[in-house]
């Protein structure tokens, strides 16, 4: 690829640690030449919200995300990243809806904010966590469709072990260690966003399954679902940038 044509596409990220791995793994099983930096915020979207607020005085549009992680970065290193220009700007977070700074109409506002990855930044929310990425038994997983968790269960910090005691292998090492693997998860996932949207499941394995999530839309099913029974389908979105860069990669060998 010519050096003029590579793109530079920041990642920012929730966590310091599992976020950082994962997306690391995922970028790594596909042949992209592009240049990526993952960056961690350390801090969960409810803070990235209030400091957006008291950035852009209550303007979410007047905000430039990339000053506002310039202000509170503290690491020098990288300081000077947000300095630079990107094509485009992917953040990664959770719902974490047992969060007490939760907010519905927050997440909303985010999620419509950040639809554009060459503009504004793409927003890719995590069902209830990153930790839902390992949450399958097998690869393909046929119960995956189904799987839920409770907020009761996010309340009682029970969720990240139970998907270390389910998760294929019980170890998140051996979890999705080939292309084909990686492509298989991020299918079903896309396959169960497709079906939360049209109330009709679609299997992972269907051609048109890498077709553009609209990832409002499963929010607010998500929320809806989180208000009247206190349960959220896990759901990880964090790998659907692969098909939005380039939906052949998702294709089946």
């Amino acid at each position: 690829m010519d050096e003029a044509h590579i793109k530079k596409i920041l990642v920012l990220v929730e966590g310091a640690k599992t976020d950082v791995l994962l997306m690391n793994k995922i970028i790594s099983s596909y042949p992209i030449l592009d240049d990526y930096r993952i960056v961690s915020y350390c801090t969960n979207i409810y803070a990235l919200y209030q400091e957006m607020m008291m950035a852009g005085q209550e303007d979410l549009e007047a905000t430039d995300i990339l000053l506002v992680l310039k202000s509170r970065e503290k690491r020098e290193e990288n300081r000077k990243l947000f300095d630079e220009k990107y094509t485009d700007i992917l953040l990664v977070f959770d719902l974490d809806p047992q969060d007490s700074r939760y907010n519905s109409d927050v997440l909303l506002a985010l999620q419509k904010h950040f639809s554009d990855s060459s503009d504004m930044g793409k927003l890719y929310l995590n069902y209830p966590m990153v930790e839902a990425f390992y949450h399958l038994k097998s690869i393909p997983d046929d119960d995956y469709y189904h799987r839920m968790t409770a907020l009761a269960e996010l309340k009682n910090k029970k969720y990240k072990l139970r998907v270390q005691q389910e998760t294929l292998g019980s170890d998140y090492r051996k979890f999705a260690v080939s292309r084909d693997q990686m492509t298989i998860v991020i299918r079903q996932n896309m396959a169960k966003a497709h079906g939360l949207q049209s109330d009709e499941r679609i299997d992972w394995s269907h051609d048109g399954v890498t077709q553009e999530i609209d990832h409002l839309k499963v929010l607010q099913l998500q929320l809806a679902l989180l208000e009247k029974e206190e349960q959220l389908q896990v759901l990880s979105t964090c790998g659907f940038f692969i098909a939005d860069y380039n939906p052949g990669f998702l294709k089946m060998t």
